[in-house]
């Protein structure tokens, strides 16, 4: 059933944040097609984009976008906001005119712009409509040439979307680089939602807000382990008092390594982690870590690994690749063009009695043959589930759940259920079933046997255009499936320009352990001794030994005692 548009707002508060934002959008508009007679795809673009015109009648989106970072965190074409030297018809009737001055790029950004200048001068559809399809086109030809590991230093380096003026807002008062003013506490992030800051804010909001004609809400994209943590938290409790009715979902971003650590550094790091976690679940409808660390705390396991990946962790350009592909499975079910999923309803589904801090795990990509089944895929995965932890949180293993959500976004060109001759006896359980939702449905159950279930399937896969960095692995073929024959020797591995994703959202028990663990991770120094910088700017003490109370409570809430089973005194300090 087809449904109105639903438009959310963006907020990407930090500089990872908008790493992983920066892919996100890039596999955003690589999906667009501005061709009216191209049928539209599963995902409603226009729940996250914004539509305008050029005084030549030619179609342009851009995100309904705030991205805020400190200053030295953007290259010149960000600042200058990304726009041709043109005038551009807004959707209120009003003329913008937005000069951009030379500024220098790296070959992808190069590149781009000159294929920019070649559509809107000409490459049209048999509409007259500009379609980013030739731009897409001759980008793909151009992929080899991209390896930008060595040159990417900002997010900007790899934007390949054009950006509204009121997108962009730069914090003067802190710097990236440098060892000196450097928003490196939570108490210093809350202190800047004052002034001009949150006059800024609060105009681009207003803006963004007027126009949307059936707000379902917000996602808010933030920086966990440094000062946009306590941003965060302030920008987050201003949503919720000036928009309540709206889905608030924060997805809490912490990049696996920072440049140049220090023992103190790491502290901090984890300090931010703990207390942006408190408040961001707190004024949010749900709060969703984001990491391929091992952990939040100082000393954490090994990166999250997965099979056909060959990302490197210490390169925010792959890490934030990798969740900006999961984050594009995890965003669907509210960005359907059919039978969506409202932001508010993913909420209720799986923040219920207090727990609204969710774990995301996901199979990036999701392990399938090429020309094979879903029941194929699904059997050769008996022992363990497909997905990898994404909030550095494993599963339990124990079956136990309050709620899942899962999604398997870019199975197009493959069969759902087998196709059995008539007669012919089901290799497996799952070889039996009618439909795609059936055989999720109960490979799922076989884990968790009693958790309640939403699904959500899309045929669309997540398309990658370039500067997505080429990190998987020889053994996935060019649409991201698993290839039945090995490479020869020698051979060149393919572009792989799709990939198919599974992901899952659980509220489970496992995450009242893994919260108390960020509770006993700052609880075991005294603060005060150990990093009395860190309160130098705020919060005070008492509201410090508030945070962690509310943290203790939090854990509380994903206590199961309906199992029967007596706990030992271990697993009893870890919520008391």
């Amino acid at each position: 059933m087809s449904n109105p548009c639903r438009e959310v707002i963006t907020l990407q508060l930090g500089h990872y944040s908008n790493f992983v934002g920066t892919h996100w959008w890039n596999l955003q508009d690589a999906a667009l097609s501005y061709d009216p007679e191209t049928p539209p795809g599963d995902i409603q673009s226009d729940v996250v984009f914004r539509e305008g015109q050029t005084l030549g009648g030619h179609v342009t989106h851009t995100p309904r976008l705030i991205a805020m970072d400190l200053k030295g965190n953007l290259s010149d074409h960000v600042l200058l906001l990304k726009l041709k030297t043109s005038w551009i018809l807004e959707q209120d009737g009003n003329l913008m005119m937005h000069k951009e001055s030379p500024p220098a790029k790296n070959p992808f950004l190069e590149d781009l712009d000159k294929l920019d200048v070649s559509v809107y001068s000409g490459n049209r559809t048999s509409t007259g409509a500009v379609s980013v399809d030739t731009v897409n086109s001759q980008l793909a030809r151009l992929q080899k040439g991209y390896r930008l590991e060595g040159s990417v230093r900002v997010w900007s380096d790899f934007l390949r979307i054009h950006l509204h003026p009121r997108t962009v807002s730069v914090i003067h008062q802190y710097n990236h680089d440098g060892e000196a003013h450097r928003l490196e506490a939570f108490g210093q992030g809350e202190g800047l939602l004052q002034g001009s800051v949150l006059e800024e804010l609060e105009d681009k909001l207003h803006f963004f807000v007027e126009e949307c004609d059936y707000l379902q809400g917000f996602q808010v994209l933030c920086d966990l382990a440094d000062g946009f943590a306590g941003l965060g938290s302030k920008v987050t409790e201003m949503l919720q008092d000036a928009y309540g009715g709206r889905g608030i979902l924060t997805w809490g971003l912490a990049p696996v390594s920072h440049p140049d650590s220090t023992p103190m550094k790491n502290l901090f790091h984890q300090l931010n982690c703990t207390l942006g976690t408190v408040h961001l679940a707190n004024n949010s409808s749900f709060f969703c870590p984001l990491t391929l660390r091992g952990g939040l705390g100082r000393r954490p396991s090994s990166p999250t690994a997965f099979p056909h990946l060959n990302y490197d962790p210490s390169l925010w350009y792959h890490s934030s690749s990798v969740l900006a592909l999961a984050l594009d499975a995890l965003t669907s079910p509210y960005r359907l063009r059919n039978n969506s999923v409202p932001m508010w309803q993913v909420a209720d589904t799986l923040a219920v009695s207090g727990r609204k801090v969710v774990a995301a795990y996901g199979a990036v990509p999701f392990p399938m043959m090429h020309d094979s089944s879903l029941p194929d895929a699904l059997s050769a995965c008996t022992d363990a589930l497909p997905w990898k932890p994404l909030s550095a949180c494993s599963e339990a293993g124990d079956g136990k759940c309050y709620s899942q959500l899962a999604t398997l976004k870019g199975f197009e060109g493959q069969k759902l259920i087998s196709s059995l001759a008539p007669g012919t006896k089901p290799s497996t359980p799952l070889h039996s079933l009618h439909s795609g939702e059936d055989v999720l449905a109960s490979y799922i159950r076989s884990f968790y046997p009693t958790a309640p279930l939403a699904l959500q399937l899309v045929s669309t896969p997540s398309k990658l255009t370039p500067p997505f960095p080429q990190i998987f692995s020889q053994s996935l073929g060019a649409q991201g499936f698993l290839q039945s024959q090995p490479l020869s020797p020698g051979s060149p591995a393919p572009v792989v320009s799709s990939v198919p994703v599974m992901t899952s959202l659980q509220s489970a028990p496992v995450l009242g352990r893994w919260l108390s663990e960020l509770h006993r991770g700052v609880s075991t120094f005294d603060i005060r001794r150990m990093a009395p910088s860190f309160l130098s700017q705020g919060p005070e003490m008492a509201d410090y030994e508030e945070a962690l109370e509310e943290l203790r409570h939090l854990a509380r809430c994903y206590r199961d005692d309906s199992g029967g089973v007596m706990r030992s005194s271990s697993e009893e300090d870890d919520y008391d």
